[in-house]
């Protein structure tokens, strides 16, 4: 496996770049993110079309064209050192094939973002570099804790976390320790079988979802299992199961860690014997607590888990 690329700190006054690759945002919705930003001594510049609108069956931030405009721009100029999403919702998948990385590979910064930015992160891990799994800039919607913003500035700034769990009942026991790959899990099953998705031989897969029927979660896992995935990886990590289902079937409708969508991942993963981790507390969920996506981690579940990332 080749050397993974983590980039280099941030130190106070530098400059993070605020973009939306997917869904369209209003002003309003990041200007506790951008004031956050600002006030932990770094400059916000938001990108040209921050907070562009263009409605082709989905109210994306600006025409495909001025997605990439953006994100080639906050990747690549010299003066900006970390990139960090608006918000996810859908149109990442638009600009993979336009990525321009010619002075970030000079340069590596980190993105920061979830959910549809999943395939973002996809892409740069194929090109060795790591990314944050965690909360965008937009802060409105279900809430997101201090600590969830507090960590990413902790790893902008060279703090690597550690994460102390307390066991779930779903959990599968015991430890492995290989690269963290994943995100969201439509993405995840949205890559499969294409040149940007993630490889899975010996690695820590993490998982975490939103608003999916149960027979849609169901057949996420059942194209994971059929793409012979659960054969090749160390173990498993299960994030946020939020909004799962419909009222009607699921009772927990506006829980984070659905019980009935983490039947159904138990249920389908039952014939392996890789580690498995369910809360995790990243996702859709207020406690939002970022990952290294690319990071090598050892992970323990016994009675207390453990997961550690090493430098």
């Amino acid at each position: 496996m080749k050397k993974i690329i983590y980039p280099k700190s941030l130190k106070k006054g530098d400059k993070i770049a605020i973009i939306s690759p997917a869904g369209a945002v209003e002003a309003l919705q990041l200007e506790k993110g951008i004031e956050m930003i600002r006030n932990k001594g770094y400059e916000p510049v938001l990108g040209e079309h921050l907070y562009s609108s263009f409605s082709k069956g989905y109210n994306y931030a600006g025409t495909e064209e001025q997605r990439i405009q953006d994100i080639n721009w906050a990747l690549n100029d010299n003066e900006i050192a970390a990139v960090w999403a608006s918000r996810g919702g859908y149109g990442c998948q638009h600009l993979l094939e336009s990525i321009d990385l010619k002075n970030f590979s000079e340069n590596p910064k980190w993105y920061i973002g979830y959910s549809d930015n999943t395939v973002i992160q996809s892409y740069l891990l194929k090109k060795r570099y790591s990314s944050i799994h965690g909360q965008t800039v937009k802060t409105s919607g279900f809430g997101v804790t201090e600590e969830s913003y507090e960590l990413i500035f902790d790893i902008l700034e060279g703090k690597i976390p550690d994460y102390s769990l307390e066991s779930h009942r779903f959990n599968k026991t015991g430890s492995c320790q290989g690269q963290l790959v994943g995100g969201n899990l439509a993405l995840i099953y949205a890559l499969l079988g294409t040149d940007y998705s993630f490889k899975f031989k010996d690695r820590i897969l993490f998982i975490e979802d939103i608003g999916e029927n149960f027979y849609g979660l169901d057949r996420m896992m059942m194209s994971l299992e059929l793409a012979g995935i659960f054969k090749k990886i160390k173990g498993l990590i299960i994030g946020g199961m939020t909004n799962m289902g419909n009222e009607k079937e699921n009772t927990a409708y506006n829980e984070s860690f659905d019980d009935f969508a983490y039947q159904l991942i138990s249920d389908r993963i039952s014939k392996y014997d890789f580690p498995t981790v369910f809360g995790f507390p990243n996702g859709h969920i207020k406690d939002n607590r970022p990952l290294i996506i690319g990071g090598n981690i050892i992970m323990e579940v016994k009675d207390k888990i453990k997961i550690k990332f090493e430098n």
